[in-house]
């Protein structure tokens, strides 16, 4: 057996190892008609979303014969994909390192630190795939590029991707086919790939994007203008980027919300106190779309379900996003207040709903 033989099969088998994520139904008061379900990605080994996509990223990687045994991997990652590809690097027994902005977490660095990576740390978000690049080239290794490859390393049309595993568990619910499915976007790859099966399987749901400050997606996707740039860095790791990337594909979206940070950060505290465990500001996100939209469905007195995604635990911004120190430092801690208490009137929460 080839080496390449090998490592595939060693994906292979640890693929086998890990289960199936969790889909949670949240029931909500205010929305009787409405089905809510968060498919739990923080269960994967690495504990985020970007477990899925890493798997593939390799499998893409040493099927096109772009890594050997020795190549050493490099990434532009803000941390969740970077943690997940450290673990596939050292499972394989190849050198890892993340090439990321210095305001990373603490958290999602040790964890990286945790599978033997590497951290290659940068001052501004917009330098973080040149110098991938530029390593890549001085150590005769390979640049993953996530925001290329993601949205084809996956297959779309099924093969146990996550869209066909969302369809599969929402088969015996109330109201099978989501009126929407609601993710954000670090690279595109998980809305091309449920986009794409959606319209493969002929489904009547609609693909939600959701995207923070700084992020150049939202205006993308209302111009057209793949030129677009932003001087600053998304503060919700792991969605939202300063430029226009390959993977996200347009076409495939059927709306985009635009998410204020302070919003994001508030949706996911009160997602986090509704489940009783924390959630990521991604989740947060997300949340704050999904009650946008199932707002629009109660105006129209119309009955369904929408499903989102949670990326990754709440766990990791300990120090960050649910820290009220911190967002003070950062101007945050007034605005998410005020966007709480407003989630809590609009939801009309009470203290036994975990609030």
């Amino acid at each position: 057996m080839t080496w390449i033989q090998h490592a595939i099969q060693t994906i292979a088998a640890d693929y086998q190892r890990s289960a199936d994520t969790h889909l949670i139904r949240l029931p909500l008061a205010a929305f009787p008609q409405i089905d809510f379900y968060f498919k739990d990605e923080s269960t994967h080994p690495t504990g985020s979303l970007k477990h899925r996509l890493a798997r593939s990223l390799f499998l893409y990687a040493l099927c096109n014969g772009w890594i050997k045994q020795d190549t050493t991997i490099i990434e532009s990652s803000s941390g969740s994909t970077a943690v997940s590809e450290a673990y596939f690097a050292r499972m394989l027994g190849l050198p890892f390192i993340a090439v990321m902005p210095r305001s990373t977490s603490e958290d999602k660095v040790q964890a990286i630190e945790f599978y033997g990576g590497q951290c290659h740390f940068v001052d501004h978000a917009a330098d973080i795939v040149p110098t991938s690049q530029r390593l890549a080239h001085e150590l005769k290794g390979h640049f993953m590029d996530q925001f290329t490859y993601a949205e084809r390393a996956t297959d779309w049309r099924g093969n146990n991707n996550i869209a066909e595993s969302i369809f599969k568990q929402m088969h015996h619910e109330t109201h099978p086919i989501p009126r929407y499915i609601v993710i954000g976007a670090g690279t595109g790859g998980t809305s091309a790939t449920i986009g794409r099966y959606v319209r493969y399987e002929r489904f009547d749901t609609k693909i939600c994007v959701t995207d923070p400050e700084n992020s150049v997606f939202f205006p993308y996707w209302q111009t057209g203008d793949a030129s677009l740039t932003s001087a600053l860095g998304s503060r919700i790791e792991g969605i939202g980027r300063p430029r226009v990337e390959a993977s996200f594909i347009r076409s495939l979206v059927d709306d985009m919300i635009a998410v204020p940070d302070c919003a994001s950060i508030a949706a996911m505290r009160v997602l986090s106190k509704l489940l009783n465990r924390r959630v990521g500001p991604s989740t947060g996100t997300n949340f704050y779309a999904v009650l946008q939209l199932a707002q629009g469905m109660r105006e129209r007195d119309e009955t369904g379900s929408i499903v989102s995604l949670i990326c990754d635990s709440g766990e990791r911004y300990r120090a960050s996003h649910h820290c009220d120190e911190w967002l003070e430092k950062n101007h945050l801690l007034w605005g998410v207040q005020h966007q709480e208490q407003l989630m809590h009137s609009n939801l009309k929460l009470k203290k036994n709903d975990g609030v």
